[in-house]
C-alpha cells in the first residue's frame, strides 16, 4: 500500500486561509488522479478537487475561485489552498489517489471554519 497523510486543517474563521498537505509514503506519479474530498456531518462525501497525472484540474463549483490543487512530484505531495474560507467548508477533508486498480483514501483531517 503507499499511505495517503494529509494534514493542515484546523480552526479558522470566515474568510480566513489554510493549506492542506496530502504526502504519499511513495511516488505520486504511480496515481492516476489525487483529490481532496471533505465530509461534513450528515452529509456525503463529495469531491472538492482532483489533479491527474498530466496536471489537469477540476473544482467544485462551490470552490471554484477559492481553492487551488497542486502537486509536487518532487516531494510526493498535494496541495490545496483554501481561501476566503466560509461556515459551509467546515468538514473532514481526505485525500485520494486512485490507480487502475485501487484507490487509497487517507485518514482525513478537520477544517473548521467559524464565523
Amino acid at each position: 500500500q503507499v499511505p495517503l497523510v494529509e494534514s493542515g486543517g484546523g480552526l479558522v474563521q470566515a474568510g480566513g486561509s489554510l493549506r492542506l498537505s496530502c504526502a504519499a509514503s511513495g511516488s505520486i506519479f504511480r496515481f492516476n488522479a489525487m483529490g481532496w474530498y471533505r465530509q461534513a456531518p450528515g452529509k456525503q462525501r463529495e469531491l472538492v478537487a482532483a489533479v491527474t497525472s498530466s496536471g489537469g484540474t477540476n473544482y467544485a463549483d462551490s470552490v471554484k475561485g477559492r481553492f487551488t490543487i497542486s502537486r509536487d512530484n518532487a516531494k510526493n505531495t498535494v496541495y490545496l489552498q483554501m481561501n476566503n474560507l466560509k461556515d459551509e467548508d467546515t468538514a473532514v477533508y481526505y485525500c485520494r489517489g486512485t490507480t487502475d486498480s485501487y484507490d487509497y483514501w487517507g485518514q482525513g483531517t478537520q477544517v473548521t471554519v467559524s464565523s
